[in-house]
């Protein structure tokens, strides 16, 4: 199962922390989706979400894991939101 994720105005960095955090969970791959707006803000991210999919050795221990860590990176800097993939 593949899930995309966003933070609105979290920063470039901020988004590689987040993803090899998630990537040190057994069974969790993920990924960046970069920004396709073509009009430049400088408050929006530079990326548009983070993928994360689970594969078959993740267990519900894994999603706990997934779900402890986005609560922790939503208290620093927002809440995320479900994209649809495209």
């Amino acid at each position: 199962m593949r899930y995309h994720v966003q933070c609105k105005e979290l920063p470039l960095a901020v988004y590689r922390e987040v993803a090899a955090h998630l990537s040190q969970v057994e069974g969790v791959e993920t990924g960046l989706v970069s920004q396709r707006s073509t009009h430049f803000d400088y408050r929006q991210s530079q990326i548009e979400s983070l993928w994360i999919q689970f594969v078959d050795s993740a267990t519900a221990a894994s999603q706990t894991r997934v779900d402890q860590i986005l609560a922790y990176y939503g208290d620093c800097y927002g809440a995320w939101e479900d994209v649809q993939a495209e």
